[in-house]
């Protein structure tokens, strides 16, 4: 099979057949007749799974799969790429705010990059100036985290070679983070620029953008276990210049040396520094645990729409 086109279903009800309809186009006018289009439903409340499976009845290149319940995002995209058949594997949200359309140009770039991926890169992130500035400030310090060249405003939309996608299914985390696995996955890959559409408000609320940025930088780095034992460091050498300072004082100049202050300011300095450095240490441990686990990123229902499914 030459094309496989993968997306997942999470409240995509509006947009399934729209979704369906432009894809389906530009997979024939790329290869013809010899492609798939792989739907995952991630547990959608609404009818997005039923909308995806009549697709099937009538559509002999559509496929469906159904997880057992909401497994996220990252997870349903891997399970979607591991069920992929094609030479190429085109990953996209379904939502519409990526246009399949840019299969056909990502294709051309693949061709002429001679690339094993082609992803799309916003060249302004969408939003207010508060998102921006604050996307900026984040993409600059994880990559200095994670020593890693994560490129800005990436989108989920890319065309990946068959050997690509291989590679990427190494990787088995149990707590995925899909952009960092497309980086260092390595391989050659180029960016598009895009317009992403806006078609709704985003699901990613500030709690859920933090805990997905402490998920990927616990994930790909050990530096704030190293910034730990240096923040101790230096806490230790100037406690211990603050103490040569106050004996002096006392000694050499017989004064009397006010402690309370001192005395408060160290203990919740000192406890505060302390609390959030277990607490550093508590994610790596968790995460740990979850690993030793091997529990399996999801668990599939149903296929509908594959021979023998």
């Amino acid at each position: 099979m030459k094309l496989s086109i993968v997306s997942t279903l999470y409240r995509s009800a509006a947009y399934v057949s729209e979704f369906h309809r432009r894809a389906s186009a530009c997979a024939k006018t790329l290869v013809g007749d010899d492609y798939e289009i792989i739907l995952v439903n991630d547990g959608s409340p609404d009818n997005s799974l039923e909308l995806a499976v009549e697709l099937t009845s009538t559509d002999k290149h559509a496929v469906v799969i159904d997880l057992s319940r909401n497994f996220g995002h990252h997870q349903a995209m891997m399970a979607g790429i591991e069920h992929a058949r094609g030479d190429l594997v085109f990953l996209i949200d379904s939502d519409l705010e990526e246009e399949p359309e840019w299969l056909l140009e990502f294709s051309e770039a693949m061709a002429a990059e001679n690339a094993d991926v082609i992803y799309g890169r916003q060249g302004q992130r969408k939003g207010g100036p508060f998102e921006r500035w604050s996307g900026h400030i984040y993409y600059s310090v994880f990559n200095w985290l994670c020593n890693i060249d994560h490129p800005r405003n990436v989108v989920t939309a890319r065309l990946m070679t068959a050997r690509y996608v291989a590679a990427l299914l190494l990787y088995r985390e149990r707590q995925l983070v899909m952009s960092c696995l497309w980086v260092i996955a390595g391989f050659k890959q180029c960016e598009r620029i895009i317009k992403k559409h806006s078609r709704s408000e985003t699901s990613y609320s500030v709690s859920k953008k933090i805990e997905h940025a402490v998920n990927a930088v616990t994930s790909f780095s050990d530096r704030p276990l190293r910034l730990i034992f240096y923040v101790g460091i230096s806490v230790f050498l100037g406690a211990l210049v603050y103490a040569s300072y106050m004996i002096f004082e006392r000694l050499a100049l017989d004064r009397v040396v006010d402690g309370w202050t001192s005395v408060m300011v160290s203990i919740w300095v000192l406890g505060g520094l302390i609390i959030s450095f277990i607490g550093i240490i508590g994610i790596y441990l968790a995460k740990i645990f979850v690993e030793t686990k091997q529990r399996p990123l999801s668990i599939i229902r149903a296929i509908y729409g594959r021979p023998g499914s």
